[in-house]
């Protein structure tokens, strides 16, 4: 059981003291009912708290899917470009989140949101090969010496051997549209893979992590909770 108010302030942008405000004005109901007293106590796995009408989630870790858009950055906070935290609802607003891993500023797709970080550590870990699959279009043909090259373990321009990766065609174009899986995560790593084999990544979205796919429902910018058998196929042979 945990006290109303600490449990206000650690679900939503407001602090302890502004959270004893919300209750005196007659702003939070406990399974409908008005709040009282900042004291009153809350059981996370029944009971529902309610803001100004709206359901707070109560689960002690929160674990979010976004489709992240170009131009905003995979971080938790900046004083002077968007974050992903800034694009969430409010009822997806609380301390502790952070973006698991990242992508670059111009990269869309999945982001993973969470304020898990053993869980967060199990996805990231270099020793658990967790795959990452992307979608990137290039400016030039994809040929069979990129393919091996990639399943190989393509040597970027500094020197670094990357490990192996799969690389398909997905549609044959101009810029042909191709599918990337790594169990890496360095820095700028496909657009390098690429520039390495004389191509550039004209565009790049990750469309999974693991065996979870993004959400096709989800529009850029959009984020919904991931399902606890959602997060068992993240967990898969981890």
């Amino acid at each position: 059981m945990e006290r109303v108010d600490k449990i206000l302030a650690s679900r939503t942008k407001f602090s302890r003291k502004d959270a004893k405000k919300l209750i005196g004005q007659g702003r939070v109901r406990l399974n409908e009912k008005l709040v009282s007293s900042p004291d009153e106590k809350i059981d996370l796995e029944t009971d529902v708290l309610k803001l100004d009408g709206k359901a707070l989630l109560l689960q002690k870790q929160l674990y979010l899917m976004m489709n992240k858009p170009a131009g905003v950055l995979s971080a938790a906070r900046d004083p002077k470009q968007p974050t992903v935290l800034d694009l969430l609802p409010e009822q997806y607003r609380r301390s502790g989140l952070f973006p698991a891993g990242r992508l670059d500023k111009d990269t869309e797709g999945f982001v993973l949101i969470t304020d898990d970080g053993e869980f967060a550590h199990r996805i990231l870990s270099p020793k658990r090969h967790v795959p990452k699959t992307y979608y990137a279009r290039i400016n030039g043909p994809m040929t069979e010496q990129m393919i091996k090259a990639f399943a190989d373990g393509v040597v970027l321009e500094d020197g670094s051997l990357c490990k192996p990766a799969q690389l398909s065609l997905l549609e044959d174009a101009a810029e042909p549209l191709c599918q990337v899986i790594l169990t890496q995560g360095m820095y700028h790593q496909v657009k390098r893979m690429f520039v390495a084999c004389d191509r550039r990544v004209v565009w790049l979205k990750r469309t999974a992590i693991g065996t979870l796919p993004l959400d096709p429902a989800l529009k850029p910018g959009e984020v919904r909770k991931i399902s606890d058998k959602e997060i068992r196929m993240l967990l898969d042979k981890i």
